[in-house]
């Protein structure tokens, strides 16, 4: 199992018991922001993540769940729930996606790598296609990244440079996609007079073309492919910024949502559909939303939807997006390896483990928890339970979502004495907060508060532990801010909604009735982030944490 000198066996804790059943609330896109009308947390009726905050005041603290606390390059990165549960499951602080691409790209390894000599036997006689959001936030993609690759590509044989874009408006503000097509077709040009072909060849918005996740509406990527491999779309153009320009001004247009759209020559032929022979890469590092696409790009066996075409390609990931599915199987810069998570270890210490969420967020608490890995590490020992959510919609139309049905599951599997640790992630927050929608928001809050209420409920009755964490911000702060920080306006006037996650710390909390007598969290850890929790659940759970797991959030005074 392990190398030479490596035991699974964690050691016991000298001052915590064993075998009290610990459940492990994780509330998405859930912060801590100063209290008024755009903060949705503060504005519902959440009494009992309010009982937890005015509680016993060390019971209750922030952590960090952005930046380097969570493995991304700077302090002006999001934190989102991929990076926030690896970290949360893992216990210690890996450099992640963003990180490992700038890394390779500033080394120049990404060229010297596989991934890259693979796609690179097109380049001579064919042409590079580079598929991706087209943005500047940081979450799945950076604007940057694509330049250098643009740049490196082209120094290294490629002559005929393709890209399809696809425009954000939900990790950065609504409207700045003219601005990123205008930086990008400028990028192009000076590659032209250089004597490369590069043009953008597609486009259309994030959430209405190619960037689905988790199968809930293949149409989404559908479009994409319609669009970039068959050359086939509602919408013509000459180029990127009339195209985006004009299609915003169609009334209630906005960039998440453009649809699919080609650029045509003076012929009216579209400039860059896939074809045999060509190569692709996906350049969002963040894999939630390439996996659908890069199915339909690399799977000979494919029954999603009717692909009409399909091209013999050379294909590679900006990273490898599904390990276990080695989805795709080449790709430009390795993952980060994540061994011996948390999970890993208390399976093997015989803690028997649920875990639940609704489909949007099921992959963050056994995924993304178990360091990137699908699947059991022992059957016997666990269960995954997913919730499908709804599709077809948009999530302020529903915006209670799958809580209370999570929040059941979750009771009832601590009911039934068959787990010691229950885990969840509630995603109303993260999800409707994207949206936009503050008033759906709101509700949203109220629902995912009274599932936390259930389960505590059931930890009560079974003389259990709580912990109450999230993994990044978004539903505490719903409006773009200025300087001074007052909601920033448009040129109308109007408040600027903010969709995107936010820097804000997060709660933790611990509680119930089988916490240990002088169980609280220490005050000299002030900078902790989520990959201290990994640790304090281990301990809780009545285990010492491995030595290099970053340290425990709490103490135990006599």
């Amino acid at each position: 199992m392990g190398s030479t000198g490596f035991s699974w066996n964690l050691a016991d804790h000298p001052k915590l018991p064993k075998g009290k059943l610990v459940a492990m609330i994780v509330l998405d896109g859930w912060g801590e922001a100063s209290p008024d009308k755009f903060n949705c947390i503060h504005v519902a009726e959440t009494p009992t993540m309010d009982s937890l905050k005015n509680g016993a005041p060390d019971k209750w603290r922030l952590v960090r769940a952005h930046g380097t606390a969570v493995g991304l390059p700077t302090e002006d990165d999001m934190g989102n729930s991929e990076v926030g549960h690896n970290a949360l499951g893992a216990g210690r602080i890996y450099a992640q996606g963003a990180k490992l691409v700038d890394a390779a790209l500033e080394s120049g390894k990404i060229y010297e790598d596989e991934g890259f000599n693979y796609i690179k036997e097109s380049f001579a006689n064919n042409t590079l296609h580079l598929i991706g959001l087209m943005s500047d936030g940081g979450v799945h993609s950076r604007l940057d990244q694509v330049q250098l690759l643009l740049k490196g590509a082209s120094e290294r044989g490629a002559k005929k440079i393709r890209l399809h874009v696809l425009t954000d408006g939900r990790d950065v503000l609504d409207g700045s996609s003219i601005g990123f097509a205008e930086t990008l077709e400028k990028e192009l040009s000076d590659l032209r007079k250089k004597g490369i072909d590069a043009q953008v060849a597609s486009g259309g918005g994030r959430m209405y073309v190619t960037m689905d996740r988790y199968e809930n509406d293949w149409e989404v990527v559908k479009r994409g492919w319609d669009a970039q491999v068959l050359g086939e779309a509602p919408h013509k153009f000459k180029n990127v910024v009339e195209a985006v320009k004009t299609l915003r001004q169609v009334p209630g247009s906005n960039d998440q949502y453009l649809p699919p759209f080609v650029i045509v020559d003076e012929s009216g032929s579209p400039v860059g559909p896939i074809v045999d022979g060509d190569a692709v890469v996906t350049f969002n590092f963040r894999a939630d939303r390439m996996t659908m696409l890069a199915q339909a790009l690399e799977y000979e066996k494919f029954d999603k939807f009717d692909r009409v075409r399909v091209p013999k390609i050379r294909y590679a990931g900006m990273l490898q997006y599904d390990g276990e599915l080695k989805l795709p199987n080449h790709y430009l810069v390795s993952p980060p390896l994540i061994d011996r998570t948390s999970g890993e270890y208390l399976v093997h210490n015989g803690v028997r483990t649920f875990a639940c969420s609704e489909t949007v967020k099921f992959g963050h608490v056994t995924f993304f928890w178990n360091g990137n890995r699908s699947g059991y590490f022992n059957a016997e020992l666990e269960e995954y339970v997913e919730i499908p959510s709804d599709s077809g919609i948009t999530f302020n139309v529903q915006p209670k979502m799958k809580a209370l049905e999570i929040g059941e599951k979750a009771r009832d599997a601590i009911l039934s004495g068959r787990f010691d640790q229950v885990r969840v992630n509630i995603p109303n927050g993260d999800m409707v907060g994207h949206t936009g929608d503050v008033e759906a928001t709101v509700v949203a809050c109220k629902a995912a508060d009274e599932a936390v209420k259930m389960i505590l409920d059931a930890v009560e009755q079974v003389g259990g532990i709580f912990v109450v964490t999230a993994d990044h911000g978004n539903a505490e702060d719903m409006v773009k801010r200025n300087k001074k920080g007052e909601p920033a306006l448009d040129k109308e006037g109007n408040v600027q909604i903010l969709t995107s996650h936010t820097l804000q710390p997060v709660p933790i909390a611990i509680g119930g009735p089988g916490l240990a007598e002088g169980v609280k969290f220490r005050k000299d850890v002030p900078s902790g982030g989520l990959a201290n929790v990994a640790a304090t659940v281990m301990n809780l759970h009545g285990f010492v944490a491995p030595d290099d797991y970053e340290t425990t959030l709490i103490e135990v005074v006599d």
